[in-house]
């Protein structure tokens, strides 16, 4: 039998380090939801240390996720550990991943401690977490940068302190496959009880070369990974786990393991994190790309069409793409509207939720002629936003727009259910239109980001508008769709407001 590969993912965790990739608890739970549909074996859902709403973030997929291992960060001090400690309490199965830095840059001068007093921190770091569960890792960070002797001392010291996972991050991306690969392979062989413990790693992609860092300490021994959806994360990203699962369950004649993972949740996983993290998806990304699969060559498609393999090393069903349209129309009924969302994956919380949604497919239906399956995620992500406490609503919206006239915008907004009218122009009838709302909520934050992507094809698609404000050093997302893309973009503006109004959105992890 082969090795089980771990897949450890980090979306919640490093994916939302991105400046602006911040999440709410609520859409934190949803993502975590959909990693536990794909059948990730451990979720690294926050650093509870890190906010109060982070430290809630991580107590609620705790809660509620039953089939993987929730996982909470801790630097290597006490207060980190049992604030951990605390939020992953309620989980089924928990784990506290426990990190201090061990290169000679890091040591000297982020933590200011001789390598003596390092080996002592993690060695009391782990049994502390220990208290709280038999389930702990440790990870020394910026691994690829610091020294193997050193390395193997202070790695050996943590596992008998009882330590089950050892991770190994190249952090700052500098590591090149070859050399990382040996430096595992160095780690197992010269470790004396090694094989008391789990090598993982964790490759930053600032040279591009997470993945292919991954796969090489894969190749030389390690058995987990982690990595995030879409390869979200810090500067660069992290290693995509969609293209670390592909590539070692495609290559099987390579690779001495493989995951548990359900590969037909993958395209679903990825869709949803760019729509709440606003971070679209490149056409051309492997695996989870809109062209991934496409091919305009004459000779590519001649092949295809003879035979799928000369130019396809994958199905495009095996990671969840799916070219069947969905045929339900405005006639169409409930239950074939259920029945089709669940085969898509979606899962809504409630039938109250089921009923709103199917109202908004009805309302979607008379205005374009097709319905695909894009346009069901985009009302489940609306219909999600929708049940978030909205302290702006949208009521009415009108905008002027015409040749050689200055756009003008009218616009209702609900303010905690009192309704408040305003009117401005603009350079455009967006520009109007957000200056009509800012008249209302008088909000003072900056708009960093303005983001528009069509659902699907057609001049009749939906529009999906991403905002990014920032404001006091908080930087959050909004998200709207509609086939009008003025209104859509007046919906993604305003859940953005109500994320900066809520008290439940958190800063930066590292602010």
């Amino acid at each position: 039998m082969k090795d089980k590969l771990i897949i450890f993912d980090t979306t919640l965790r490093d994916g939302e380090q991105s400046p602006g990739a911040s999440m709410t608890r609520e859409e934190k739970v949803r993502i975590a939801r959909q990693l536990e549909r794909m059948r990730v074996d451990i979720i690294e859902a926050g650093f509870p240390a890190a906010s109060n709403g982070d430290f809630e973030s991580v107590k609620a997929v705790a809660d509620v996720i039953k089939d993987s291992t929730v996982c909470g960060v801790a630097r290597a001090l006490e207060r980190d550990i049992d604030r951990t400690g605390e939020a992953i309490r309620g989980a089924a199965s928990g784990r506290i991943h426990t990190f201090i830095a061990t290169s000679p840059i890091h040591m000297e001068k982020k933590l200011r401690m001789t390598p003596d007093q390092v080996v002592e921190q993690a060695v009391k770091a782990v049994k502390w977490a220990r208290k709280w569960t038999d389930n702990v890792e440790f990870s020394p960070e910026d691994a690829g940068r610091s020294d193997p002797d050193f390395l193997c001392r202070i790695l050996e010291a943590v596992i008998d302190a009882g330590a089950g996972t050892l991770n190994i991050p190249d952090t700052v991306g500098y590591n090149l496959p070859q050399q990382f690969g040996a430096l595992i392979a160095t780690l197992r062989e010269r470790i004396p009880n090694s094989d008391k413990a789990v090598f993982s790693v964790h490759c930053h992609n600032d040279l591009g070369l997470a993945v292919a860092n991954s796969l090489s300490a894969v190749l030389n021994g390690a058995r987990q990974v982690e990595c995030t959806i879409n390869g979200l994360g810090e500067r660069a990203g992290n290693a995509a786990l969609e293209e670390i699962v592909m590539a070692v369950r495609t290559r099987q004649d390579v690779f001495g393991c493989d995951t548990g993972i359900d590969t037909s949740q993958i395209v679903a996983a990825s869709r949803l994190v760019a729509s709440i993290t606003g971070f679209a998806v490149q056409p051309n990304k492997a695996i989870v790309g809109a062209n991934a699969f496409a091919h305009e060559s004459g000779i590519h498609q001649d092949g295809v069409l003879k035979h799928r393999e000369t130019y396809e090393i994958m199905r495009a069903e095996d990671v969840g793409w799916s070219a069947n349209k969905m045929v339900l129309g405005k006639h169409s009924g409930r239950n074939a509207f259920k029945t089709r969302l669940a085969e898509l994956g979606i899962a809504l919380d409630s039938e109250e939720a089921v009923n709103s949604a199917f109202a908004r497919f009805k309302e979607l239906a008379d205005k374009k002629h097709e319905i695909f399956d894009e346009d069901l995620q985009a009302l489940a992500s609306d219909e999600a936003t929708m049940l978030e406490q909205e302290h702006f609503k949208l009521v009415s919206l009108k905008v002027c727009s015409e040749t050689g006239e200055t756009p003008h915008a009218t616009v209702v907004v609900a303010v905690n259910g009192a309704e408040r009218q305003a009117e401005s122009d603009g350079g455009g009838p967006v520009d109007a239109a957000f200056k009509a709302i800012d008249s209302i909520v008088e909000s003072g934050a900056e708009l960093q980001l303005y983001s528009v992507n069509n659902i699907t094809s057609g001049t009749d698609a939906q529009g999906e508008v991403t905002v990014r404000l920032s404001k006091g050093g908080r930087i959050v997302n909004g998200q709207g769709s509609d086939t009008d893309i003025v209104i859509a973009s007046a919906k993604s503006y305003l859940h953005a407001l109500n994320k900066l109004h809520s008290r439940l959105e958190r800063a930066h992890p590292q602010v």
